[in-house]
């Protein structure tokens, strides 16, 4: 199956389809788009997202995939190994929450475009920083005891799910944004534990492509 995964490399949701491909062992072209040039706006990309966000995944025969979680799931209903979630409805239904934490409840509050609408607002530096910390910690709050109480090396269990696909991109953006990582030990743990793993690896936005140098 030949795949191209239309990427930005710093942007966290289409770092979470890499790991998914990556975890699933499929090869795919990238396509960078330049979030911040506004490549994602008119043009060819927004023809093939109208949304004009990323990630989008094309697939061999030309049917695009939207929204990370959407592909996410395809991945796992149409590479079913290695699974990226658990056999059980209840245990799947707990990671689902954990990513649903990240992708609904963190994410939407501080990615690009609400950078930038908060500072077409006259929102200085500090201002749009303790805005994205607030919401990073808010949910991150919410994970932790998630994730101590279910993990054994990844977010659930032994091995890397669902969960985990959400929650390294979301740490690397804590990262960025100053947010302090030593109020979330199991958090902390399984990052570390994922920067071991070579589909994260690979799957690092400073790997990527179209990455800046430092």
């Amino acid at each position: 199956m030949a795949l191209t995964l239309y990427s930005h490399w710093r942007a966290t949701a289409p770092y979470r389809v890499r790991i998914g491909l990556n975890l699933k062992g499929l090869p795919y072209d990238y396509a960078p788009v330049n979030l911040q040039a506004g490549e994602q706006h008119g043009g060819a990309y927004s023809r093939l997202n109208p949304q004009e966000l990323t990630p989008a995944l094309e697939t061999d025969d030309g049917r695009v995939l939207t929204q990370s979680l959407a592909i996410l799931e395809w991945l796992e209903e149409t590479h079913p190994n290695p699974p990226l979630l658990p056999a059980d409805p209840l245990d799947r239904a707990v990671v689902r929450a954990m990513a649903g934490i990240v992708a609904c409840d963190i994410h939407p509050l501080n990615n690009l475009r609400i950078q930038q609408q908060l500072t077409a607002m006259g929102i200085d530096d500090a201002g749009r920083l303790a805005w994205t910390q607030r919401w990073i910690n808010d949910g991150f709050a919410a994970l932790e005891p998630l994730i101590a109480a279910h993990s054994d090396g990844f977010a659930f269990g032994s091995q890397p799910t669902l969960a985990d696909c959400l929650l390294i991109p979301q740490v690397y953006s804590a990262d960025r944004f100053k947010v302090d990582l030593l109020p979330y030990p199991a958090i902390a743990a399984v990052a570390a534990r994922c920067a071991e793993h070579p589909a994260f690896q690979a799957a690092h936005p400073d790997l990527q492509p179209d990455a800046k140098p430092k």
